[in-house]
């Protein structure tokens, strides 16, 4: 791509160089990805990705910020409010858990970034308020059940969150680990069909009030 034109769409650049530094860094993490690589891909050269974002370190949080951005804007256009409680709570637990199979670029990066002991999510100051949305559209949903007498009494919402991400996050973050040494595909249509099925009860069972 020549320079003229790239100076004419400053924005199209630097998201083509998010985009493809996404890419690269899911695949390799914040050591394997190349800044040549991800220049390349994103039709681009070296200078600009380093005019755009300084450095590697810093493009890595700026893909972070973007990808929890993705995440954020599909949390916003869920409208849970006119749903009853025990439906709102499974389409917002489904969601999650879709969101995680047709993102796993998403599971990559955080998999990698733990590697690093969140260094970089750290320096990310946006993605706090970004997260923080879905938290409180959870709590909402749980104070509804609470008050028709539905779901037990006293349920945090920020742990309720970590338990239900957490059932739709290992299957996707270890399936290759775990079809190596368990035999199952987990991201099979079938089986993944079950266990979303199964991680619904479990929820279910433990929320409901008895």
């Amino acid at each position: 791509m020549n320079q003229s034109k790239i100076k004419r769409d400053p924005e199209g650049t630097r998201r083509r160089i998010l985009l493809a530094a996404a890419e690269e860094f899911a695949k390799g993490g914040l050591s394997g990805a190349r800044v040549d690589q991800i220049a390349r891909r994103a039709e681009t050269n070296e200078r600009m990705l380093y005019y755009y974002f300084g450095s590697k370190e810093q493009l890595f949080t700026a893909v972070l910020e973007h990808t929890f951005g993705v995440l954020n804007e599909a949390e916003r256009a869920l409208d849970l409010d006119g749903l009853a409680p025990i439906e709102a709570i499974t389409r917002l637990a489904h969601f999650v858990w879709d969101f995680y199979r047709d993102h796993p670029e998403l599971v990559r990066l955080l998999n990698n970034e733990n590697l690093h002991e969140a260094r970089y999510l750290k320096a990310a100051i946006r993605i706090p308020e970004m997260v923080s949305p879905i938290v409180v559209k959870l709590g909402n949903i749980l104070e509804r059940g609470q008050n028709a007498g539905l779901f037990r009494a006293h349920v945090d919402p920020l742990r309720f969150y970590v338990t239900l991400s957490g059932l739709g996050y290992y299957a996707v973050s270890n399936g290759h680990t775990l079809a190596a040494t368990l035999g199952r595909d987990f991201s099979n249509a079938a089986e993944r069909s079950e266990m979303v099925q199964m991680n619904t009860d479990l929820l279910l069972a433990w929320l409901m009030r008895r």
